[in-house]
């Protein structure tokens, strides 16, 4: 029996079957991945088969090959994965300059992720009903660097309801993964666009300006419109997995053009003579945030574990 994986709980898997019937299913045996150590075998968004035994039971027991999926470095085991979604037609990256803060490392990471995977990013900026002159100043600037590197910005308040109609329709026909710190608003937003879901929503620390989890389970929603929205659990930090060395600055659209102009082949581009992409960061034309997450992410490397910092 095919279908569709809609909800991961962490212990067993809701499946939408292609007959229409959803199925708590467990996965059968030592289940694991080709060629990827996950900490999480089946994700959401997944394609599977599933059995059903005589004590009613539902085992999944394959997964059919994969379109694409989005993951990061576990935050326990920093040798293995886990594989947020798969199967994505894109993915909207739920950020706030202010109340909590996303760090521009954070956002080059999960960026440069999306960018390995195929799967195209728009940044959604909440909360513009809150900013100070300078939150306000501080936000413009990130829109032009992030739609000058070839990312789609949006500013909304999903409190004021501003700009939402602009995101509904991004969504309409496609599977979207709603990614993001915890505080940034995701679930609030998923309620406002689909009134019936009433997904749990918390506030943030005002002392430690940082949200606290109120998703537990990745859920696939189903949009009234057509298509689907993939909810996850906030993530403190964005650690990349599976990339190596020079391979990361492909991941950089700006920092992979200028690459070719580069003396050496191999160039790490952090100080090798007749660097071309040193060069354009001290000439401005890459900007030094996502320099400085470039190198984050060569140094991941070199860490025995991931740095929740970021």
């Amino acid at each position: 029996m095919r279908g569709l994986v809609v909800k991961n709980t962490g212990s067993w898997y809701q499946v939408f079957t292609d007959e229409g019937v959803h199925i708590d299913c467990k996965i059968k045996g030592n289940f694991r991945l080709k060629d990827i150590r996950s900490t999480n075998p089946v994700a959401v968004g997944d394609k599977v088969i599933i059995e059903l035994n005589n004590e009613g039971t539902a085992f999944i027991t394959e997964i059919e090959d994969r379109k694409n999926y989005i993951v990061r470095r576990s935050s326990n085991l920093s040798k293995q994965s886990h594989v947020i979604a798969a199967n994505l037609d894109q993915a909207l990256l739920i950020a706030t300059v202010n109340y909590p803060i996303t760090t521009t490392t954070f956002i080059d990471r999960f960026l440069a992720t999306a960018e390995a995977y195929s799967i195209p990013v728009h940044i959604i900026f909440n909360k513009t009903d809150r900013y100070k002159d300078n939150d306000k100043e501080y936000l413009n600037a990130l829109i032009n660097l992030y739609e000058t590197v070839g990312y789609p910005c949006y500013k909304i308040s999903v409190r004021m309801d501003e700009n939402l109609d602009d995101i509904k329709k991004l969504l309409i026909g496609k599977t979207t993964l709603f990614s993001g710190h915890s505080g940034v608003g995701k679930s609030t937003l998923i309620n406002r666009l689909i009134p019936d879901v009433e997904l749990r929503t918390g506030d943030i620390s005002e002392y430690h300006n940082k949200g606290v989890h109120t998703t537990t389970f990745s859920e696939m929603i189903s949009i009234p419109e057509g298509g689907y929205i993939i909810d996850t659990p906030g993530i403190k930090g964005f650690g990349v997995f599976d990339m190596d060395g020079v391979e990361i600055s492909h991941y950089f659209p700006e920092i992979f053009q200028f690459s070719h102009q580069c003396k050496f082949n191999n160039c790490t581009h952090r100080q090798e003579p007749g660097c071309a992409v040193i060069k354009a960061v001290q000439d401005a034309y890459i900007s030094e945030s996502r320099y400085r997450s470039y190198l984050s992410m060569m140094a991941d490397e070199k860490e025995s574990k991931y740095r929740e910092a970021f």
